[in-house]
């Protein structure tokens, strides 16, 4: 049992790892391009949409009513 837990306590130090590595890999690539004023427009925008985005499917999902 103690193996199982010692287990268990692993695994949100692979999710912060996994997390971080593909955070890394998606701003790697944008970070370089961000000289050109189009493509940091662009990205900005990106980023604002997805924020709002993700904050919408997020308030719709708490805020749903119980299935009956």
């Amino acid at each position: 049992m103690r193996e199982f837990f010692l287990n268990v306590s692993r695994y949100p130090r692979y999710l912060v790892a996994f997390t971080l590595g593909v955070m890394n890999s998606v701003a790697e690539p944008l970070v370089a391009r961000r000289s050109n004023p189009v493509t940091a427009v662009a990205l900005i925008g990106a980023l604002i949409s997805g924020g709002i985005s993700l904050i919408l499917v997020l308030h719709a999902m708490v805020n749903s009513a119980p299935m009956a």
